[in-house]
């Protein structure tokens, strides 16, 4: 858990440091931030998704995770949730407040889930205490929380408690993680993964065509499930 709250604090120090500091950036300047972080968003998500042993299982990973996460309205309950901080912690002085900050919260915490990073340094951090890979982690959420912050405000900070609910899980349930997960899971996880992060970066970021990337959670878990299920036979 060391290395979850690590990546926690920097999610915060990045969000108030951004947003103490975001008024002195022109909006020309924050927007292009934004844009050129969504652009290399894209381009990682591809460079991710190069590493299937077999694009087939992400395709399946894709559309069943999307059947589970419409299903459950995983987007929507993300979104009820950010409306409830939103009301909480948020003055919403201007009209268009709430969207930012859900916006924020959902983007940041879509972000800092998906990715290899996350889920193979919460194991090893569960494992061994070896947190190096989260440290790494959190230095890179901490820089993009500054600029999340800067224009899209408060609600980027409050990502820190989906990481730590998300991470910190995987954690505690790393002993057991690890007696299943296979190389060829995480290939395949990390090529799903790659996915969402170009649905991210198109959708939240370069803001081209709104994707309900949130719905498409269930396929990180999907993908691995999968090779398993093909592993039987």
């Amino acid at each position: 858990m060391t290395g979850t709250i690590i990546n926690v604090a920097a999610i915060i120090v990045g969000s108030l440091i951004g947003i103490l500091f975001g008024a002195r950036l022109s909006d020309k300047l924050k927007s292009t931030i934004i844009a050129g972080m969504g652009i290399f968003l894209v381009a990682m998500g591809i460079q991710m998704f190069l590493k299937t042993e077999n694009s087939l299982i992400v395709l399946g990973a894709i559309l069943i995770g999307t059947l589970l996460g419409e299903w459950w309205r995983i987007e929507d309950g993300l979104h009820k949730l950010g409306e409830f901080l939103e009301k909480k912690f948020s003055r919403g002085d201007d009209e268009d407040g709430s969207n930012k900050f859900i916006r924020g919260f959902m983007t940041a915490s879509l972000l800092f889930c998906i990715g290899p990073v996350a889920i193979l340094g919460s194991i090893q951090d569960g494992l061994t205490g070896n947190y190096n890979l989260l440290v790494v982690k959190s230095v890179l959420d901490g820089f993009a929380s500054i600029a999340f912050a800067s224009t899209l405000g408060i609600g980027v900070a409050f990502s820190s408690l989906i990481i730590l609910v998300y991470q910190g899980a995987i954690s505690l349930l790393a002993t057991q993680l690890d007696a299943i997960v296979t190389a060829s899971m995480m290939n395949e996880l990390t090529a799903t993964g790659g996915l969402l992060l170009v649905g991210i970066g198109i959708s939240s970021l370069l803001e081209l065509k709104k994707i309900r990337v949130g719905n498409m959670l269930p396929a990180l878990f999907v993908a691995p499930l999968i090779v398993w299920i093909l592993s039987l036979f």
